[in-house]
């Protein structure tokens, strides 16, 4: 049964629809951006553990460490076995670390926890977040900005639809708990039937990946495209460059320091976020912002962050995408200036300004995958990628680190104001500053470090050479001369990612309203 997963029985028969691949990618993505609603039972994990909130919190730690890491390392591994099998991987991994974390939540044993959702889940998010990358891209040389955007807006999206869930399905384990008290706690079988739920329900939505992804055939190109013009423009090479290589490039290192910089300085909000929008209007030790509606303001993020990461992506198809960055890093230090300066006046300027800011932040994620291809061309992207998302592990990191430290400078939580934020927002302008010149130095790759010319006509490099995943013709199996009437395929699995999304956008929603009805 398992040899469904074999490289052989990856590669599409022809007349498949690409439409398929953005679903099997958001089934992935949705699931395992979970790990971003991790706070909505913080404190339930302190109460019941008897734990500090640094002990909880490197739970979260743990996992973003893992991602960066296991991307990186597995890249290659990815690339070698492809989406399919990765896919599954991603999905086993996220599974069994819910269930090793309930064992530990149920035996109060806090090491399982860092064991399974931070070690084992930490690995099925790195696995699972690159696995889709390298195929959307390949099956997408027209459009790779919407494609990535897609499903990375997936995870973006994981946490508006885990957040209100996992509210939902505690209250349900534990009539005592009620969602809508922020100083609630839920016991310790309802955080091992929550964790136990969202192990059993997440891996059978990812299985959805690899049930739609396929590779597409050694020089697929799709109806009408015009590769020259694609290869035309600035930056974007027909050549193909291998993780190895990229890696020594200055391109790759400048771009590592784009996604840092855009990253931490996004994390400086988000973070923050909560407290940030009611201390920025205290006055005389009361704030103007009530609690529901500061959690309002992080449901705003929440919707920015999502459609950022596909408008912003799908934009860069049709400017480019250095220019997107210079748009990211420079209007983002205008915003970041304007927030420190001006973000006091208004609760509603706040928020926009904010709101831009995330988008950004989320943009600048969605759009690294396409920049990557246009640099090193389809060939390991995925691995590139994978070795790229390290910065995003270090901006984890630092962001908070920056932020937090120069908070504790100021003042005690619950006293601090607008302008105790001032110097940690002006920071972050001199952070944003330093993507900002790093993109600007970004240059094409030099052929030293490509791949040799093995005579292919599409940029899109001959799956059959160089990439394993899509083995020849004479060690594919045999496919149907044209698959059959997709239509039903794709009504469903298209409905399967809306239902999941539209929940979330309508649970966070009603959230964003109480910014404005308090």
């Amino acid at each position: 049964m398992l040899s469904i997963f074999d490289p052989r029985h990856t590669v599409a028969p022809p007349g498949y629809s690409r439409w398929l691949i953005p679903t099997a990618a958001l089934a992935v993505h949705v699931c395992i951006g979970q790990v971003y609603a991790t706070s909505v039972y913080k404190n339930s994990l302190i109460a019941h553990f008897d734990a500090s909130q640094t002990a909880i919190g490197a739970i979260f730690s743990i996992a973003i460490v893992m991602l960066g890491s296991s991307a990186a390392v597995g890249g290659r591994w990815v690339e070698r076995n492809g989406p399919r099998r990765a896919m599954f991987v991603s999905a086993c991994f996220w599974a069994t670390g819910f269930l090793v974390g309930a064992l530990g939540i149920a035996t109060q044993q806090l090491w399982l926890l860092y064991l399974g959702y931070g070690v084992i889940g930490g690995i099925g998010l790195g696995i699972g977040y690159i696995s889709p990358v390298s195929t959307l891209i390949k099956w997408f040389p027209d459009r790779p900005g919407l494609a990535t955007g897609l499903a990375i807006m997936g995870f973006g999206g994981g946490a508006l639809v885990a957040g209100p869930l996992a509210r939902q399905l505690l209250s349900l384990y534990d009539a005592d708990y009620n969602p809508a008290n922020p100083a609630a706690v839920a016991s310790g079988s309802a955080l091992v039937g929550l964790f136990v739920t969202f192990g059993i329900g997440y891996f059978v939505i990812m299985m959805f990946g690899p049930f739609n992804v396929r590779v597409p055939p050694p020089d697929w190109r799709p109806a009408g495209f015009d590769p020259d013009r694609v290869a035309a423009r600035p930056l974007v090479t027909r050549a193909s460059v291998s993780a190895s290589n990229a890696v020594r490039t200055r391109s790759f290192w400048l771009l590592w320091i784009v996604l840092f910089c855009n990253v931490t300085a996004g994390i400086g909000i988000l973070e923050q976020a909560s407290p940030m929008i009611q201390d920025f209007f205290r006055d005389n030790g009361s704030t103007a912002v009530s609690v529901s509606a500061a959690a309002g303001f992080v449901g705003v993020l929440s919707l920015f962050n999502m459609a950022g990461r596909f408008v912003w992506s799908t934009t860069s198809d049709l400017i480019g995408r250095k220019p997107i960055y210079l748009v990211y890093l420079g209007v983002g230090m205008v915003l970041y200036a304007l927030l420190a300066v001006a973000g006091h006046a208004a609760t509603a300027l706040f928020v926009l300004i904010a709101a831009l800011i995330i988008s950004f932040y989320g943009g600048g994620f969605a759009t690294m995958p396409a920049y990557l291809r246009d640099l090193f061309g389809t060939f390991q992207v995925g691995a590139i990628h994978g070795r790229l998302l390290t910065a995003w592990s270090a901006a984890g990191i630092a962001g908070p680190l920056i932020v937090n430290r120069i908070l504790d400078a100021q003042g005690k939580p619950g006293t601090l104001t607008a302008s105790a934020y001032r110097p940690a927002l002006f920071t972050m302008v001199g952070v944003l500053a330093i993507g900002f010149v790093a993109n600007l130095l970004v240059r094409a790759v030099p052929d030293r470090f490509h791949e040799p010319d093995r005579g292919s006509a599409s940029p899109v490099a001959r799956a059959s050479v160089t990439e394993p995943v899509a083995l020849g013709p004479r060690s594919s199996p045999p496919v149907p001369e044209h698959v059959g009437d997709q239509t039903g395929r794709l009504w469903l699995s298209w409905l399967l990612v809306a239902v999941l999304l539209g929940y979330g956008i309508v649970e966070t929603v009603s959230t964003a309203a109480k910014l404005f009805t308090g």
